[in-house]
């Protein structure tokens, strides 16, 4: 219960942070902008032209009588509209990492300097391509994995009772992790913490990942609310890898205050 306490404060503190950096906040904000737009334009297009998309894909039904043409495609056109919407809620977040690798990197440079107590940094050292390279590789593996769990918990879905009660919490979690671990490699791949090294660091707390992707994964069901709540999820998850590595943090940014003082003084 205290890790599941822990992992929530990280959340917490990370979205003071960007309230108290207003310009890191901005920035964090366009990528996650320029994901919803595209994703919205995509949904929109899938909503007008799906059906013409089913219709194309089942010539082998054209001759079927009324009404049965129309509930067969019908329902095709609903499952494919249901699917592209999951895919777009667990793509979510990678994507918008992927289209954000320099202002989020920048950003959990910024908060790792700030708790700091000698004011560094862990840098990588990669160059941007390379850096982004990386990330697109273990996105789509998490992404990958992420699938697995989806289509075992929809199968599971359908079992009385715990298909309605059950899978849906356990969905929150399972989303939760693999959420935090997008979150938390920004700073981790800093640190040259390969994917397979990330993983098994996040089981070995698995009640702190919760804590802190668990009700993230629950806001970001909403992709507009993930938006806003992305910049503070990096740092937050900055804040979090800290902890997982054993890595001293002057809580709060108290660092930063006093080397302001020292500047100013």
């Amino acid at each position: 219960m205290r890790d599941l306490g822990a992992g929530f404060s990280y959340l917490l503190q990370g979205q003071r942070w960007v309230a108290r950096h207003g310009r890191q906040y901005g920035f964090g904000l366009l990528p996650g902008l320029v994901t919803l737009v595209l994703y919205a334009a995509a949904l929109v297009a899938l909503a007008l032209w799906g059906e013409d998309a089913v219709g194309w894909a089942t010539p082998f039904a054209d001759g079927w009588p009324s009404p049965w043409l129309g509930l067969f495609r019908g329902f095709l056109t609903a499952v494919l509209f249901a699917l592209a919407l999951l895919l777009a809620v667990v793509t979510f977040t990678a994507v918008t990492l992927l289209i954000g690798q320099p202002f989020y990197e920048n950003l959990s440079e910024r908060v790792d300097r700030d708790v700091s107590p000698d004011g560094s940094a862990p840098e990588s050292g990669l160059p941007l391509w390379r850096e982004l390279w990386i990330s697109a590789r273990d996105s789509l593996r998490i992404v990958v994995r992420a699938a697995l769990w989806g289509i075992l918990l929809f199968a599971c879905g359908f079992i009385p009772f715990v298909g309605q009660t059950v899978v849906p919490v356990i969905g929150f979690f399972v989303t939760g992790f693999f959420l935090t671990e997008e979150l938390a490699g920004v700073a981790l791949q800093r640190r040259g913490v390969e994917l397979r090294e990330r993983l098994a660091l996040l089981r070995s707390r698995k009640t702190l990942i919760w804590g802190f992707g668990t009700p993230l994964a629950a806001a970001f069901v909403v992709p507009f609310v993930a938006v806003f709540l992305m910049p503070g999820a990096v740092a937050g998850a900055t804040l979090l890898a800290r902890d997982l590595l054993g890595e001293e943090t002057d809580e709060d940014g108290a660092a930063e205050d006093r080397r302001d003082q020292d500047v100013s003084s």
